[in-house]
């Protein structure tokens, strides 16, 4: 990737010797094209080689879903900066907190309220008991809950491998600027086929 900040950024974080998978927030919202959320081109098919792969390998896989209350009082102030979020909440027809990929069983999934998957949930108790060092990180959307988690895995002491081809965003422009910007400061960000010959 290329180097905006100069090369004052420019260290990799690496692999680590006990990865996860992280699928953030891959549901109906998203991937359906009537969806409040709805992508352009969802990260389905890429996602699914990615958890596959991982399956194979015996490397946990992890999923997150945004789940509200019905009246929305745990949403705090992102429901007024977002009100689409109200589709998340219980009750709200549509179905739309639906992961649009099937969890095997046993694969945990964290809910969460906010757009990094770390903020008041049970992630990092989840990740330290697995004994994980490192986090791919897939899912939507980019430059939101992808960007956000990605970010404090870092700050949890993890290594946060962001996966392009498996994210994606409303805009390719801004799927491409918030990869190079996360690369340069919080992550490495790697291509599907590099993490696949790795996991085999």
């Amino acid at each position: 990737m290329n180097r905006p900040h100069g090369g004052a950024f420019s260290g990799r974080l690496g692999w680590g010797e006990r990865p996860v998978v992280l699928v953030v927030d891959l549901v109906r919202a998203y991937t359906e094209p009537d969806g409040p959320f709805a992508l352009p081109d969802p990260p389905l098919t890429a996602t699914q080689t990615l958890v596959e792969a991982a399956r194979t390998a015996g490397v946990p896989v992890l999923w997150t879903v945004v789940r509200y209350a019905a009246d929305l009082a745990d949403a705090g102030l992102f429901v007024r900066k977002v009100p689409a979020l109200a589709a998340f909440a219980e009750g709200a027809p549509g179905d739309w907190d639906a992961l649009a990929l099937t969890p095997a069983l046993g694969e945990t999934v964290v809910v969460k309220q906010y757009a990094s998957a770390f903020a008041g949930t049970s992630l990092a108790a989840t990740l330290t008991a697995l004994g994980a060092d490192s986090v791919l990180v897939a899912g939507v959307s980019t430059s939101g809950c992808v960007r956000a988690t990605a970010t404090d895995c870092l700050q949890h002491g993890l290594r946060a491998l962001v996966v392009r081809q498996a994210c994606a965003d409303r805009d390719p422009a801004l799927h491409e600027r918030n990869l190079t910007d996360l690369d340069a400061k919080y992550a490495d960000v790697v291509d599907l086929d590099d993490v696949l010959t790795h996991l085999s």
